[in-house]
């Protein structure tokens, strides 16, 4: 169980390239806030930056936006909630993981980024509530596994 701060931080932006370092620089606040060593930090901000600029390029497609990031931090962790009202998309159903032995030039585009970013958290969910999708990532302080299973 990972221990964090009950009241939460955010941070709403629009849904703009230019908005991506706002956002990152959230994000690792949160990190130190949490006492993150540089691993779990760059996880989490990874993670992060590859969903926000996944809504901005791909969800909004360069439309007007507003994506919101909350997050908490504490001992344990950080635990990160991007929220946007882009059409709906599951990044675990977005997920490619790369083929063996398959050469880049042979691959499918699209994916592999999200791919990266799932595997690079501890533990992460998705839900489309009300017109809104909701990602939820969470890094824990020490003693994790960098790359969980995939269920």
């Amino acid at each position: 169980m990972v221990e964090l701060a009950r009241t939460p931080a955010a941070l709403e932006v629009p849904a703009t390239v230019g908005a991506l370092g706002d956002i990152a620089a959230f994000v690792l606040r949160l990190a130190e806030g949490a006492a993150l060593d540089k691993g779990a930090a760059y996880r989490i901000r990874l993670a992060v930056d590859e969903l926000a600029t996944n809504i901005v390029m791909h969800g909004y497609r360069g439309g007007d936006g507003r994506i919101t990031v909350r997050g908490r931090s504490g001992p344990g962790g950080v635990r990160i909630t991007i929220e946007d009202t882009a059409p709906a998309f599951d990044p675990v159903e977005g997920c490619l993981p790369p083929v063996p032995g398959l050469p880049p030039e042979r691959r499918k585009v699209g994916g592999l980024g999200i791919h990266l970013a799932l595997t690079s958290v501890d533990e992460f969910s998705y839900t489309r509530r009300d017109g809104r999708n909701i990602s939820t990532l969470t890094v824990k302080a020490e003693g994790t596994d960098p790359c969980p299973p995939r269920p």
